[in-house]
């Protein structure tokens, strides 16, 4: 596929290293925000946004739940980024000079053990591609950056140690947005649908919702909850469910859903990606 595919962050970040391992013909925009990068492909600017939503370690990125469903744009695809954290520094540098080390709060706290074997001290940065940068523009041989290999390549950094984070299984998993719902049947893996609700304000209307997904047999495999309009008696759901909503078992569970919520919307059909076997 070819055109332009957005996302949030700086040249090097791993959303920019989920876009070239999903999409490597595409050209790349970076954006500042995630309302950015949703606002590049509305305007036409970008034909895709590459959004994470969720992390094996940390759990969901924060607002995006909020986001999707106001974003006007629908889910036409998923990826799964392996968090593979290097230490890089200046060209020529060794490990034993380097005393400081820059990223991101979250990827800091993924390296402790292999920081604290080499008395590594952890120096806070905005992010982690933009932590790559600034070892590259400072200079300083002392400072090095975790990061993505691929802000190394792009920065100019050598790498000194790899895969040093302490849970090898760390892993996060991005949404492929565009203007245009895909309904297509797609993949070797099965498909996925997304969606949003809102229940009705009756006694166990959420128990009885999702009874329709468990009688029919439909696995779903996500399900959170967020408050919407600063209230908090206003709760909407935010699910993933295995299948198409053409199924017969989806559309009989989606029908049932329909009669105990106020609100029923779906973000996206999208074929599963190989990661999830």
């Amino acid at each position: 596929m070819t055109g332009t595919i957005a996302f949030q962050g700086e040249p090097g970040a791993y959303s920019h290293q989920a876009c070239r391992d999903t999409y490597p013909d595409m050209d790349v925009l970076p954006c500042r925000t995630f309302e950015d990068a949703i606002a590049a492909v509305r305007s036409g600017e970008a034909d895709l946004a590459m959004l994470p939503v969720e992390n094996s370690t940390f759990g969901r990125v924060a607002d995006i739940h909020h986001l999707l469903p106001e974003s006007g744009l629908h889910i036409i695809g998923e990826a799964f980024v392996r968090v593979r954290i290097a230490l890089m520094a200046l060209p020529g540098v060794t490990l034993d000079r380097v005393t400081e080390a820059m990223s991101h709060t979250m990827l800091l706290g993924q390296c402790r053990s292999f920081l604290g074997r080499h008395g590594i001290a952890r120096v806070t940065g905005a992010d982690t591609a933009g932590s790559a940068r600034h070892v590259a523009e400072a200079g300083q041989p002392h400072l090095g950056a975790l990061a993505s290999e691929l802000a190394g390549e792009i920065y100019g950094l050598e790498v000194l140690a790899r895969d040093i984070e302490d849970e090898g299984n760390n892993t996060t998993r991005f949404l492929v947005m565009a203007r245009e719902p895909d309904f297509s049947r797609r993949g070797d893996h099965g498909m996925m649908t997304t969606f949003v609700f809102q229940v009705r304000n009756i006694p166990a209307a959420l128990y009885k919702a999702m009874g329709g997904f468990a009688t029919n047999g439909v696995n779903m495999t996500k399900l959170e909850s967020y408050m919407v309009g600063g209230s908090f008696s206003a709760t909407q759901f935010y699910a993933d469910i295995e299948g198409h909503p053409d199924d017969p078992p989806v559309a009989r569970a989606l029908e049932e859903l329909d009669y105990f919520t106020s609100h029923v919307k779906i973000l996206g059909v999208y074929p599963a990606s190989a990661e999830r076997d």
